[in-house]
């Protein structure tokens, strides 16, 4: 599946239509706590990202929140 993630053409292996956001996060190991996940720039609460879903060619942003001084 050929997507953009984060303004870069990304290749998913995977035989599946569709992946969910909770299935890219495991996928491409993002852990951090604090993200803000946008589909086509759809904002994607965190209740939804285990039924939010995105296809080929679709544009997907994961932006990690960081907080300083």
């Amino acid at each position: 599946m050929k997507i953009v993630l984060n303004n870069r053409e990304e290749f998913l292996e995977t035989t599946k239509q569709s992946l969910t956001i909770s299935e890219l996060l495991v996928l491409k190991n993002y852990s951090f706590k604090s993200l803000v996940i946008k589909i086509n720039g759809d904002l994607i609460k965190r209740e939804k990202r285990e039924t939010a879903s995105f296809r080929e060619g679709d544009q997907v942003e994961v932006i990690h929140l960081i907080s300083g001084g």
